[in-house]
């Protein structure tokens, strides 16, 4: 009987499992929908269709862009973690979503490790660390004397609450045992306009958004937050060699599809998306942006979601962070 038993239940699940595992090997054959968790006009919004439009090309499917955007990607993530296990509904994601969300909301409606299935790392993304060009600093070691001499009187802008810039900031002063004022925005936008005003006198930026203002001469930038130097910035030490070793602070973007979808599915996808970033025209409307490149293994990106959650987990509790 028990045998019997074992046997039912094995037949039970191969019949659940045969319409998803018999798609797989003829994949993609419908259009696949790729739920993005910011609005459209933002650089994870244009990577993700830019990207999208040259898988398409190669699956010979279109991939069309959802942007749900909200709940600090948490809409996007839930979303797409409650779906189909069958390659047809993916998110386009960041470290914000698959790596340090956790560690912010106590009541979080998934769970990256559990839910996901990692498909590919697309970008990283550096962060620059930028000032007002009325204070007087031209590297980081004057900047960490600067800020000691004067100890929670000076301010350091944010994206907002549990954002890159917030939680780069929050690693630096445990780092230099220095006492600087948060003053967090809705947005880097707007944060970035009250650096330029004086209103606030640092910020770690991401290096996109911040590039621009400084290369116009309205803000000045003392490093870049990368382990090495930035193939585009060359003459910008790191804060690692600045006197921080082993210092880095980088965004990235990736690409994951719900737990359970079948690896034929995720290794394909995997495989034409290293082969998209490997064009060199991708290659220069990416850097045009200010992103690296990534690309690499599935595993690489599931290595890279564990390790950062352990990374901003501890920040977030010596910084007391919480969003909900």
């Amino acid at each position: 009987m028990k045998r019997l038993t074992t046997a039912v239940v094995v037949a039970a699940a191969s019949i659940v499992c045969a319409p998803i595992i018999a798609n797989a090997a003829d994949y993609p054959n419908k259009p696949i929908r790729l739920l993005v968790p910011y609005p459209p006009g933002g650089s994870t919004d244009g990577v993700a269709r830019l990207v999208g439009q040259k898988l398409a090309a190669k699956l010979g499917q279109p991939v069309v862009v959802d942007n749900r955007p909200g709940a600090s990607e948490a809409i996007a993530a839930s979303a797409v973690a409650k779906s189909s296990p069958d390659g047809y509904t993916l998110l386009f994601a960041t470290m914000t979503g698959l790596s340090v969300n956790p560690s912010l909301y106590s009541k979080l409606s998934y769970d990256p490790a559990k839910d996901f299935s990692p498909i590919i790392q697309v970008t990283s993304i550096p962060s620059v660390m930028v000032v007002n060009p009325s204070v007087p600093v031209n590297s980081m070691s004057d900047l960490a004397r600067y800020l000691k001499t004067r100890p929670s009187s000076e301010g350091y802008a944010s994206a907002g609450n549990g954002t890159p810039s917030h939680l780069g900031m929050e690693l630096y002063k445990k780092a230099t045992n220095t006492s600087i004022v948060h003053v967090p925005y809705k947005g880097g936008a707007p944060a970035l306009q009250d650096l330029m005003a004086g209103q606030v006198q640092v910020m770690m930026a991401l290096a996109p958004e911040a590039m621009p203002l400084v290369k116009g001469g309205k803000l000045k930038a003392l490093a870049i937050t990368t382990a090495k130097r930035a193939t585009a910035y060359p003459e910008l030490p790191t804060v690692s060699e600045s006197g921080l070793p082993g210092f880095e602070m980088i965004f990235w973007q990736a690409l994951v599809a719900p737990a359970g979808t079948p690896k034929e599915i995720t290794s394909k996808l995997n495989k034409t998306i290293n082969e998209i970033l490997a064009e060199p025209e991708i290659k220069r409307r990416l850097l045009e942006m200010d992103l690296e490149p990534a690309g690499g293994s599935q595993e690489a990106l599931e290595s890279l979601m564990r390790t950062q959650a352990g990374k901003w987990k501890k920040v977030v509790l010596d910084a007391g962070i919480k969003l909900d």
